[in-house]
């Protein structure tokens, strides 16, 4: 089968999980050939990951540069704005219509992008500004006139969100995004075009991860707001478009079904890992040892992990923290941060910062117990990894590490230090608790959460999808086409 993989963000740029699922996906699966399109900054971004013989292409959609793509023709008369103004309508309405008014809005955007014109043309003009502005009124009563320089700062967020519908989709089987939100554009893009099928797997929540990137980010409320609520509409789109939604806990389903996806499309599919390349640790370091792996990334929010270890050393001063992972890039910034944080804590002479690791089984053998703090998570490899070596988690109760861990560790309320610190500190004062959880938690990685049972779900997945999908296009206007060619009734040789 031909197989369209989207990523944002991720593969093949970015090392550590979506990515390491990404790899086992298109590995596994040596029988189908992938498409891979990796929606990217800048499109200059180098690749991390060595492109297996199976896939066939690697295409970079740059969606943060100045450049905006190129249009396949261009028309002499001025580009009609009603489109653009109905998906900003939809965008702040509460409205109970109003998801399928976005949608439909988006169609006809998707159809300019394509045949007719530059959406930045479209966008970023004083009639959308106006339109805009209009809009915040009638929606936000009692709020603040929006500003024009917020307004003109949200429409340019919303004009780079939109360049995948411009892309130009090789025709596929199926077209399988790692997310939601713009990797769902391409696969849009793909059912409008070719009438391909589209499955949705979530990591982690696309649309709260976002919600938590807006509020750390420079930006004034009301663009804040308005990037966030259009957000919210992409997503309900995708889910309402998506033939399947395959979640990797069941966590994720709760926010799925309340923006909308029909449960009849949900079917959780866990991540897994190889046995072989995480064996048992054999042996324990000296010392009361706790270990992270992972990205240097605030959503792990280390701040609370760092304060947590401080607490421990209080109780216990021969304890040690050992963080292996790296800051992707751009991320520089946080680990700045942390290490500023450890020496305003005062200890230093506890926590090592040990960059990347090339043997990951290594890093988990290093301590006794594998803390994760973040305030948002999929399925997280790392807790699965660490309970295929035998070693015990403490992690906090987001996405679906409760769900993974279930009793072979300890769970405790995100951004909580005291209550990580006392978790933390259970395990590595009690020998016999730990490596009875040790144990359970490997006999429980092997059950549920191997590669082998992931890669031959999807297998199964990719041939009923294909063979199974119905789809009928969007109300069209403007001289859209009203409906695609059909789906195809065999597979690919």
């Amino acid at each position: 089968m031909e197989i369209l993989l989207v990523a944002e963000g991720t593969y093949p740029h970015v090392r550590g999980g979506v990515s390491v699922w990404c790899d086992q996906m298109i590995r596994g699966l040596r029988g189908h050939r992938f498409h891979v399109v990796a929606l990217t900054a800048t499109g200059r971004e180098p690749a991390v990951y060595e492109r297996p013989q199976n896939v066939v292409s690697v295409r970079s959609l740059p969606i943060w540069t100045m450049r905006r793509p190129a249009p396949q023709r261009r028309i002499a008369r001025r580009p009609d704005p009603s489109a653009a103004i109905a998906l900003l309508d939809a965008t702040l309405s509460h409205a109970p219509e109003a998801s399928e008014q976005f949608e439909s809005a988006l169609f006809e955007l998707f159809f300019q992008a394509r045949r007719l014109t530059d959406l930045g043309e479209v966008l970023r003009t004083d009639t959308m500004a106006k339109a805009l502005a209009t809009f915040w009124h009638r929606f936000h009563d009692g709020a603040p006139d929006l500003r024009l320089a917020d307004a003109l700062a949200a429409l340019d967020l919303i004009e780079h969100a939109l360049r995948p519908l411009a892309f130009q989709p090789p025709d596929a089987d199926v077209t399988h995004t790692v997310s939601n939100g713009l990797a769902a554009l391409v696969g849009l893009a793909a059912k409008w075009t070719h009438g391909t099928p589209l499955i949705i797997a979530e990591h982690g929540v696309y649309l709260r991860e976002r919600y938590l990137a807006l509020g750390s980010e420079q930006l004034g409320w009301p663009v804040k707001s308005i990037v966030a609520a259009f957000t919210r509409r992409l997503c309900e789109t995708g889910y309402r478009n998506a033939d399947l939604i395959t979640p990797c806990n069941e966590y994720n389903q709760r926010w799925e079904k309340r923006l909308g996806a029909d449960p009849a499309k949900l079917r959780t599919v866990y991540n897994g890992v190889d046995p072989e390349r995480f064996p048992p640790a054999e042996s324990e370091p000296d010392e009361p040892t706790l270990v992270f792996v992972g990205r240097i990334d605030p959503l792990k929010d280390l701040h609370t992990l760092l304060r947590a270890f401080a607490l421990v050393l209080e109780e216990l001063p021969a304890a040690r923290l050992r963080l292996f992972g790296g800051a992707p890039p751009g991320g520089e910034w946080y680990l700045e941060e942390c290490l500023a944080l450890v020496k305003q804590l005062g200890i230093e002479r506890a926590v090592v910062f040990e960059g990347p690791s090339s043997a990951v089984s290594e890093a988990y053998a290093a301590g006794q117990v594998v803390v994760l703090s973040s305030i948002s998570e999929g399925l997280p490899f790392t807790v699965l990894e660490a309970m295929a070596c035998g070693r015990p988690n403490v992690g906090t109760d987001v996405g679906g590490v409760g769900e993974a861990i279930g009793d072979t560790g300890l769970v405790v309320p995100p951004r909580k230090p005291s209550e990580l610190a006392q978790a933390c500190l259970t395990l590595l004062t009690d020998h016999d608790r730990r490596r009875a959880l040790g144990l359970a938690a490997r006999e429980r990685a092997l059950e549920l959460f191997t590669i082998t049972r992931a890669v031959d779900t999807f297998d199964e997945i990719y041939r009923t999808v294909a063979m199974s999908a119905t789809y009928v296009a969007p109300p069209a206007k403007s001289g859209a086409p009203s409906q695609q060619r059909p789906l195809r009734t065999g597979l690919a040789a």
